[in-house]
């Protein structure tokens, strides 16, 4: 039997979206289960009875054949031999009667108990427990409302109380009512198998047994099959006793473990201390909606964090939404007239501003501190609450003024030497390299005070500021990256090759080599440490497309090509060691090789950089392979044409020799003399061909003249 999947207990006092979304699932199983019972049921019902209705009337036919010797037929009633037939018959149905009667009783007692046991009391049992959680549910939901609403002021201790001891008798309540829900619809998933294979075992028994087939092997076959799912029944049922044990104790442990935690009161701070390391969490908040020009209202929902997003989903829906960018954002604790707990999420242009408020002063710190982590995009890095750890101690420090920004960053370093991933990318650009990269990075790789582009720009070369000068009336600027202004439609319809990535640009460079593997690391060393030490952390997100032809960056928007990087200008494509979301590539100069200026791009991807890379070394290789194939196909009509040449010069000549040795041949038959009379006075006759040659000889005399 395969896995069976069953509802966690142990995620029933958060009450998620997530775990209503999948008990919604099991409660859809179950009605689906209890309509194709019902029907099986009245399937095997009609089975049942058209056996009772068999066996009566097999009764009834013994009955008649008993009663042969009774009639009085007018003719033919003293056939004895007739009689004795019908006798023997009579018996023989007689006993298959029996025979009947007895089946009818096993099918009631294999077949007709289990399935009806499984619909009267097991399905009957979900729905009432379906009804009791529902009403715990709300009874809970009641409640939370109610403490939601207590005031500041603390003059009514007695009506505080009873709210807190009805929110800790409610939640009990539905935790434990839950539980049991769970187990229950866990338990049915064994038992709709049992509930579906004894029927039908007891059936296929009942009539083997009545039937009493004569073949061994027929016999053994279905012995063989019915051993088989009479073994698979007791192995579920063995399985359920085992899975209902689990449950049990597992219920019996969060009860105990759980019953602190029943109380919306903020628990001991000794024992939970409020984390301030956090870069994703969850839970219930109530967020506040205008309902008017001074109005509002307060709802609540759960709310999660995701990448650099807060959303939020409500019970039932099968997604969430999304609430706020969190990206650069502002969040701080504020005080509501009517509300405890409550801190306010601004967005980074300020447009928007989300009152959210927590059940307890510890939910509403750690989610404050949790927005703050995710606004600084700490999330992104790889050891994301160890770096937000050293950040927060490092707060106060990171706020003071330093003398230089090379003291500033200097303690912001990180202790790992080998790596050059996120993490190494907060140093300063001020700060001295490391002896194996002091001479190779800064005076072989990258040129000093190269100028840093954090937009995407055009690259432009230097001498058209030049150009432009001496030559004003051309309104059109060159580009030493074979880059164009306008689209070419053979660019991407020809091209056999498109891969679409979502990419962010990072920043460009100028470098003094494009053929070095360490340009592009360090490249990604100097960018995002120019990126710390400037506080820059918006990018620019575009679509990447990787054709045979070209590189293109387009605005997902507007859909309009931003940049366009001829696929022979590029030089090389790296990822980053240890980031690998890191990449970058590097553009040769389209003036070719003895250009040596060349510009690095770098990028952040969804993907893995290693793929983009992957993608676009394959368009290289398949641009090659085109170049080879044109080059071929070229040189075949060259051969094709050179051929086709030396055969018409070939033609002309013997045109040329046969018109030579046909006007040879006229003249020498043009130079013969007339012809003279025969002895006996008569003329000789030529034949046609000499007539036809003189003639032509003629002729051809006229053109000479």
């Amino acid at each position: 039997m395969p896995g069976i999947e069953k509802l966690p207990i142990e995620e029933t006092l958060e009450d998620s979206p997530q775990t209503r979304s999948l008990l919604g699932v099991f409660e859809e199983d179950t009605a689906a289960i209890s309509n194709y019972c019902t029907q099986l049921y009245q399937a095997m019902q009609r089975i049942y009875d058209a056996q009772n209705e068999l066996s009566a009337a097999t009764h009834l036919t013994s009955r008649l054949l008993k009663e042969y010797d009774k009639q009085r037929f007018p003719l033919g009633g003293d056939d004895e031999v007739m009689s004795s037939t019908l006798q023997q018959f009579a018996k023989v149905i007689d006993e298959l009667s029996s025979c009947h009667a007895v089946l009818s009783t096993q099918l009631a007692d294999a077949m007709m108990f289990p399935i009806t046991q499984f619909k009267e009391r097991d399905l009957k049992e979900i729905l009432t427990l379906k009804e009791v959680f529902q009403i715990a549910s709300d009874d809970h939901d009641v409640a939370i409302n109610r403490y939601s609403r207590l005031s500041k002021r603390r003059e009514n201790d007695k009506l505080r109380a009873e709210v807190v001891e009805d929110v800790y008798t409610s939640r009990k309540k539905q935790h434990q009512t839950m539980m049991h829900y769970f187990c229950s619809l866990n338990t049915l998933q064994y038992k709709k198998k049992t509930a579906l294979l004894e029927p039908l075992l007891g059936y296929m028994q009942a009539q083997i047994s009545f039937f009493k087939l004569g073949s061994e092997n027929l016999t053994q076959q279905w012995e063989e099959f019915l051993g088989t799912i009479g073994t698979s029944v007791q192995n579920v049922r063995r399985e359920m006793e085992e899975e209902v044990g689990q449950m049990q104790q597992t219920i019996q442990e969060m009860e105990r473990a759980c019953d602190a935690l029943y109380a919306p009161c903020d628990p001991d701070p000794a024992h939970s201390p409020v984390s301030r390391n956090l870069t994703r969490k969850q839970g219930y908040l109530y967020i506040r909606n205008k309902t008017g020009l001074v109005s509002s209202s307060w709802e609540r929902q759960y709310f999660f964090t995701q990448g650099g997003n807060l959303m939020q989903q409500g019970r039932g829906e099968v997604a969430g939404g999304l609430v706020t960018d969190l990206d650069n954002s502002s969040v701080m604790a504020v005080d509501c007239d009517d509300r405890r707990f409550c801190f306010q999420v601004t967005s980074f242009d300020g447009k928007k501003v989300v009152t959210l408020q927590a059940e307890s002063r510890k939910e509403c710190e750690e989610w404050i501190s949790t927005i703050n982590n995710i606004s600084r995009r700490i999330y992104l890095s790889e050891n994301a609450e160890e770096l937000a750890a050293r950040v927060n101690q490092s707060a106060l420090e990171a706020v003071t003024p330093s003398p230089s920004f090379q003291q500033r960053h200097e303690s912001m370093r990180p202790t790992s030497k080998g790596r050059t991933g996120r993490a190494s990318s907060i140093s300063s650009v001020g700060s001295e390299p490391s002896p194996a990269l002091s001479v190779l990075s800064l005076d072989a790789l990258v040129a000093p005070e190269t100028p840093i582009q954090f937009d995407i720009i055009s690259p432009v070369s230097e001498e058209n500021s030049g150009q432009s000068k001496t030559a004003p009336q051309s309104s059109r600027r060159s580009n030493p990256f074979g880059e164009s202004g306008e689209s070419t439609a053979e660019d991407s319809e020809d091209s056999i090759l498109h891969q679409l990535f979502i990419v962010r640009f990072l920043g460009s460079m100028e470098v003094k080599t494009a053929e070095s593997a360490d340009v592009i690391s360090e490249t990604m060393r100097q960018i995002l440490a120019a990126r710390a030490i400037h506080n820059i952390f918006r990018m620019t997100e575009s679509h990447l497309l990787v054709t045979c032809d070209c590189l293109k960056l387009i605005d997902p928007q507007t859909q309009v090509t931003r940049l366009r990087f001829p696929l022979s200008t590029v030089v090389q494509c790296l990822s980053h060691q240890d980031n690998k979301r890191l990449f970058g590539f590097v553009l040769q100069s389209a003036s070719g090789r003895s250009d040596s200026r060349a510009m690095c791009y770098i990028f952040e991807s969804n993907n893995d950089g290693e793929k983009i890379c992957d993608s676009i070394g394959l368009a290289k290789q398949i641009a090659l392979h085109s170049e080879m194939d044109r080059k071929a196909v070229e040189k075949k009509k060259e051969e094709d044409k050179a051929k086709e040449k030396q055969k018409e010069e070939l033609s002309k000549q013997r045109q040329i020799e046969k018109d030579l040795e046909e006007q040879s041949r006229l003249i020498a038959a043009s130079s013969r003399p007339a012809n003279p009379p025969g002895s006996d006075g008569q003329f000789l006759v030529l034949s046609n061909s000499q007539s036809e040659d003189s003639d032509a000889g003629e002729e051809g005399k006229k053109k000479g003249l």
